[in-house]
């Protein structure tokens, strides 16, 4: 399974607004990205974030937010990619029920990353030397 890790170092604007520290980790993870002039991505997220219990359909994302189930979709595929959601039978849901947990998990997929190319650099200096 590929997976696409992104974190970018972002300046905290609005410390303590939940609106804006919800839109400043979506960013940090590379979630939103400036083709995004409706925030349709950030209110999917949004959306999945106040139920992490209950899978949503992407039918039900579409008509709750106003948008076409193709950019609902687009927006799901990319979430997913990135690790943050998945798919069950009855919809979509955050990876974890919690976005500490969510980060958790993301910290270890990247540190297993990490891992993988240091054992491979490793290897491949020692072979070239």
């Amino acid at each position: 399974m590929t997976k696409r890790v992104t974190v970018v170092k972002l300046r905290r604007i609005g410390a303590g607004n939940t609106n804006a520290d919800l839109q400043w980790l979506g960013n940090s993870l590379g979630l939103f990205g400036l083709r995004d002039k409706d925030s349709s991505c950030f209110r999917i997220f949004i959306t999945l974030v106040k139920r992490p219990e209950a899978p949503v359909s992407s039918d039900e994302i579409a008509e709750r937010l106003h948008l076409s189930r193709g950019t609902v979709v687009h927006h799901l595929i990319k979430l997913m990619d990135s690790g943050i959601v998945v798919r069950e039978k009855e919809g979509y849901l955050l990876r974890e029920q919690s976005l500490l947990r969510l980060i958790d998990d993301l910290r270890k997929d990247t540190e297993s990353i990490f891992a993988e190319l240091i054992s491979v650099a490793k290897e491949i200096d020692e072979n070239i030397q």
